[in-house]
């Protein structure tokens, strides 16, 4: 009979029914060392996390995280809450012996996100940071394609990740409008994925150098903080109470590569039209890729070494058991989507944890992203290009 690994999820909203849903799929599409137990979710309100409780299956509850850390019967902490609480709950997880599953950004900056891989790796403990999109048997082909010097020598990347769920300016003043709780605004939420992305495929930033542009400077407060999503709009009088926006609605930079490479990317949230759209072409000297998340089964690619009278984009379906870990899902053509990203993810995590080894990505790659993150905004204060540090 096999063991469990049993959880505790730090967090209910739009995350936390993503991990929620990825620990009950998991086992059925994988063969795992170790049985999921969703043991005990925690979140501040008590009746929207007794709803989550009862429709995401969790067997208790809990209101404080820290009575939750120090159980005995937990094995692994996932924290799916804001980024201000991911440092105090990773670090203290750690000191319990606890594996970590944390949320991006891994922090607010560079200083909480060092906190937390230093508490994980005193204690030993497997850590890892949900840069899920990784994850995509489409993008893990681009990987391949890459590292084959298919493509040949990488010379440009063109990113964006476009939203629209904040062109209403009675839009309410959630945690994510705000720098104390979510540490930057379409950087840290979308742009995040960018960088983790570029890194994972083509390499380490050298320098770069940005702009941002806040549209709409106040909006009405929330009678009481919660993680409202674009589905749950709160209607406000105009006579409502505002709030300041204190971080960036769009955020644009560009990037120079250690590998000689350059980049642009562009994050927004106020793309009228875009609902979740990722899309990043990569140009080579032998040949091209692109993707877009919005049809996220699919990789294009385009090689100088096919025939002049066949050359151009072939549309490339990546569902067959060649594609990694397409073949535990559906047959050939069946589509994978959004929330098997984070099952892949739970996967490779759990065994991570039986196996009591390092899973990818992890807190380095949190801190590798959250470095070009802050030398972004540092590029911004100071109108001038920025090197990203060294580990």
């Amino acid at each position: 009979m096999k063991s469990r690994v049993s959880i505790a999820l730090i967090g209910y909203k739009f995350m936390g029914k993503a991990h929620s849903n990825a620990y009950r799929d998991a086992g059925l599409f994988f063969d795992l060392p170790l049985i999921p137990e969703m043991k005990i979710i925690c979140g501040r309100n008590p009746s929207g996390l007794a709803e989550a409780q009862k429709r995401f299956g969790w067997k208790d509850t809990e209101t404080d995280w820290k009575k939750v850390i120090r159980r005995n019967d937990i094995d692994l902490v996932d924290i799916s809450s804001p980024p201000d609480t991911h440092r105090d709950i990773a670090v203290e997880a750690a000191k319990e012996g606890k594996a970590i599953f944390c949320e991006k950004p891994l922090a607010l900056n560079i200083a909480d996100a060092s906190a937390m891989l230093e508490a994980a790796e005193k204690y030993g403990v497997v850590h890892a940071v949900c840069f899920n999109y990784r994850k995509l048997p489409a993008i893990r082909l681009a990987k391949k394609i890459i590292s084959e010097g298919r493509i040949g020598e990488i010379r440009h990347i063109r990113a964006v990740y476009l939203q629209d769920w904040l062109l209403s300016p009675e839009f309410p003043l959630v945690w994510r409008l705000r720098r104390a709780s979510a540490g930057s605004g379409s950087h840290g939420d979308l742009n995040v994925h960018l960088v983790d992305m570029a890194r994972y495929l083509i390499g380490e930033f050298e320098s770069v150098i940005g702009m941002d542009k806040t549209f709409i400077q106040e909006r009405p407060l929330l009678k009481e903080e919660a993680n409202t999503l674009a589905t749950e709009i709160e209607t406000s009088s105009h006579h409502a109470k505002k709030g300041r926006v204190d971080v960036d609605d769009a955020m644009l930079f560009l990037a120079r590569f250690v590998n000689g490479a350059i980049g642009s990317f562009e994050a927004s949230r106020f793309a009228s039209g875009r609902k979740n759209y990722q899309r990043f072409e990569i140009n080579g000297s032998r040949g091209s890729l692109l993707f877009n998340l919005e049809r996220l089964n699919e990789l294009e690619f385009y090689s100088l070494d096919t025939s002049p009278e066949t050359q151009g984009f072939t549309l490339i379906n990546a569902t067959d058991s060649v594609h990694p870990d397409a073949d535990s899902f559906w047959p050939v053509g069946h589509l994978i989507g959004y929330g098997d990203t984070f099952t892949i993810m739970v996967k490779d995590l759990i065994q991570a944890i039986a196996e009591k080894k390092e899973v990818s990505p992890n807190f380095l790659d949190g801190i590798a992203a959250q470095r070009v993150l802050d030398a972004v905004e540092e590029s911004i204060r100071r109108e001038k290009w920025i090197k990203v540090s060294s580990p």
